[in-house]
């Protein structure tokens, strides 16, 4: 017992004095800390990084990332953030917070409620997303389904059904019938593995016909005493087609078998930013923030790097044996820096793949996509500029609730909605969703809206190299080889754009070659 208490007597003095990767050191060393999560497979040895500094460009994830990594192994680091917050894109807003945009601020004028806050970045994480989501396991973040996939939510597009939505569950039911039921004519008669196949496919009957099924749902459900169930007749496949010439309502169709989007998805409890927090506690006192990068040299086998404090606006320089620059592409072009053409040139191919993402959320009172339709979190999809309809994932039953009713990733239209301000983008909004929900306008409350490529130092939502394009092929090899002391790092430097995913895997390639590095330096 008295050693128990010395131990945890030292614990606590190291904490207090070098905070958790201090304490995470401690408790190594002492034999006593837990064996390393499955979230990196980045290794570094203890005292490895002694004498070396790095400094980091930007406080979102990969740039905490890697300064987690390298802290635990003694490197001398600093994150330089120009937000006055940490979490980049991982932006989660609630009453109070203000959002800023080059030309507008909106302040959010919500209940403090903890059911009703908005993820205005990233906001759903896969189950194959072991990085992250072995950060989540190692910081304590408790996760909850987010309900990507619900058959309760609608389709709709002007072309198809009249212009009525219809429930993904009657669509993909009677999809599947009809194309079972089409493929079943082309075979001969008689018992056949492929018969049975199609029939458990489609629901047949026992003539290889599609004539309804309880998957689609019903007219009437069934019920007690004599209310026995009416089932709905199929829908026209003609219109099922219909749904299929237009991109939105097409992705809509077989989005969930994606392998990015299929169940199971995750959510941080409280929203996405508990992921931020998590980081925060380890990496927090290393960072500087409203420190905005104006220029980046290299001199003397170090690195330095130009610092402007947005409070004073005085500039100052700071040296580095190491740089891992996350800022995004679309912000770097414009950021005074020595690096070769070959990398200049990759930075600006870089910048024109980000797209301009767009999402509007509103306050509810009432959750009356519960109450009223029965949609427990999902997603509705639409042939209309606002594509989707997010319904929240978590507090099923509360009071109140935030819905987003736009969540926009087109080039064409994000542009437009970019370009508009953000009362009337939560105006226009309302008016598509209308086609979804009517009267969507009278049961919302007040909106909210981010066009991402209108917020300082992101300037873009994420970048989507196109693996088939020039710019993926000839630009982003540059950029992933860094620039001498200079690593790049971020979800763009990535095959899982728009991920933060990406973002883990790209640090730890920094972090991997900035140890390499360190190995390499004369005794």
């Amino acid at each position: 017992m008295t050693t128990d208490i010395s131990r945890r007597g030292l614990v606590r003095l190291v904490g207090r004095a070098g905070g958790a990767i201090a304490v995470r050191n401690t408790l190594g060393a002492m034999g006593l800390l837990a064996p390393a999560t499955a979230c990196s497979d980045v290794r570094l040895a203890q005292g490895s990084g002694s004498g070396v500094r790095v400094v980091i460009l930007g406080a979102g994830i990969a740039g905490m990332v890697a300064a987690h990594e390298l802290a635990k192994a003694g490197y001398d680091v600093r994150i330089l953030e120009a937000r006055s917050r940490p979490g980049g894109r991982i932006w989660t807003l609630r009453a109070g917070d203000r959002l800023d945009e080059v030309g507008s601020s909106q302040r959010v004028e919500w209940r403090a409620d903890r059911d009703t806050y908005f993820n205005a970045g990233a906001a759903r994480l896969p189950h194959h997303h072991q990085g992250i989501l072995g950060y989540c396991r190692e910081f304590g973040v408790a996760l909850e389904p987010f309900v990507n996939d619900n058959r309760g939510g609608l389709i709709h597009n002007d072309a198809a059904f009249g212009g009525r939505p219809q429930s993904r569950r009657r669509i993909q039911a009677d999809m599947r019938g009809a194309i079972a039921a089409l493929a079943a004519r082309s075979l001969p008669p008689g018992a056949s593995a492929m018969r049975r196949l199609l029939r458990g496919f489609g629901d047949l009957d026992a003539a290889m016909r599609y004539v309804g099924s309880s998957r689609a749902g019903f007219e009437r459900a069934p019920g007690a005493g004599g209310q026995s169930a009416i089932l709905l007749k199929p829908l026209p496949i003609e219109d099922i087609a219909r749904l299929l010439a237009d991109d939105n309502t097409e992705t809509g169709m077989h989005f969930p078998d994606g392998w990015e989007q299929a169940p199971t998805m995750m959510q941080p409890v409280g929203g996405m930013d508990r992921i931020v927090d998590g980081f925060v506690r380890s990496v927090g006192r290393m960072i500087s923030y409203d420190s905005e990068v104006v220029r980046i040299a290299r001199t003397g086998g170090r690195v330095q790097v130009a610092v402007r404090d947005r409070r004073s606006g005085t500039v100052r320089t700071i040296e580095a044996d190491h740089v891992i620059c996350t800022i995004p592409l679309t912000v770097l072009k414009g950021i005074d820096t020595d690096f070769g053409d070959p990398v200049r040139r990759a930075i600006a191919a870089g910048s024109g793949v980000y797209i301009p993402a767009v999402k509007v959320a509103y306050e509810a009172e009432r959750r009356w996509w519960e109450l009223d339709h029965h949609i427990y979190g999902g997603i509705s999809w639409t042939s209309r500029e606002i594509t989707q309809i997010w319904y929240p994932s978590s507090s099923f039953h509360a009071r109140t609730g935030a819905i987003v009713g736009a969540y926009i990733w087109d080039h064409k239209a994000g542009s437009k909605y970019s370009a508009m301000t953000p009362a009337q983008r939560i105006a226009a909004a309302a008016a598509d969703a209308e086609a979804v929900h009517p009267g969507f306008s009278k049961m919302v409350g007040k909106g909210l809206t981010v066009a991402w490529s209108n917020v300082p130092f992101s300037m873009g939502g994420w970048a989507e190299w196109d693996d088939d394009k020039a710019a993926r092929r000839d630009h982003y090899p540059v950029l992933v080889a860094g620039e001498g002391q200079v690593q790049f790092a971020g979800e763009h430097m990535s095959h899982i754009n728009g991920w933060q995913e990406g973002s883990v895997q790209s640090a730890h390639i920094a972090v991997r070659r900035i140890a390499e590095a360190a190995r390499a330096r004369p005794a």
